[in-house]
């Protein structure tokens, strides 16, 4: 596949966020790296990109994850990694809020609530309307340092109090990965985009 590979990046990869990303991924008809899933992410930028590169089409879902780290830990550092790749293009990035403490957080263009609306502000942990457009969360302070056209606020991926369980759906993460396909200028159609 020639041209920069287009990902969709989601900061947060335990069991139950791990499932719920593939579940949404295949949703969308997107690509899931699942061994990029772990706590903390596994494996290094490079092996991760390689991963990209051999997946049979775009768009290409990848986790990171620090976790709980405060400072700058290992799904950061592999997210700035891939971020800055010149054969990567990075559509949009899904921002998992958490009850990490001393973060400075990220602002956010929306997010989506664990109702399933998107909202013009921020979440918590369980998809809660929070004031103002920062999420907080262990892997999400780098964003700032990255040039990322979307991020999108979430809870925490695969539960939210039930209404993002992988045995329903996941129906919010995959309403959050289509909101990056649509502002990316992907068509959707019966709730995949059309290039899959």
């Amino acid at each position: 596949m020639s041209g920069r590979r287009k990902i969709i990046v989601v900061t947060d990869g335990d069991l139950a966020a791990q499932r719920a990303v593939k579940k949404a991924a295949e949703n969308i008809g997107a690509r899931c790296i699942s061994a990029s899933g772990g706590s903390p992410t596994p494996l290094e930028g490079d092996e991760i990109i390689k991963m990209i590169q051999t997946a049979p089409h775009d768009p290409v879902v990848v986790m990171v994850d620090d976790r709980g780290n405060a400072g700058i830990g290992k799904g950061e550092q592999v997210l700035f990694h891939i971020a800055n790749h010149p054969e990567i293009e990075v559509l949009g990035v899904i921002a998992v809020a958490s009850n990490t403490d001393n973060v400075n957080g990220t602002r956010v263009d929306c997010s989506v609530t664990r109702s399933g609306n998107i909202i013009n502000g921020s979440v918590d942990k369980e998809g809660l309307r929070q004031s103002g457009m920062i999420v907080y969360g262990d892997t999400v302070d780098i964003l700032e340092k990255c040039n990322i056209p979307t991020i999108i606020g979430i809870g925490d991926i695969g539960k939210m109090g039930g209404k993002d369980r992988c045995t329903i759906g996941a129906p919010v993460i995959t309403k959050a990965m289509k909101e990056i396909l649509i502002r990316s200028g992907y068509k959707i159609e019966n709730g995949k985009n059309k290039e899959s």
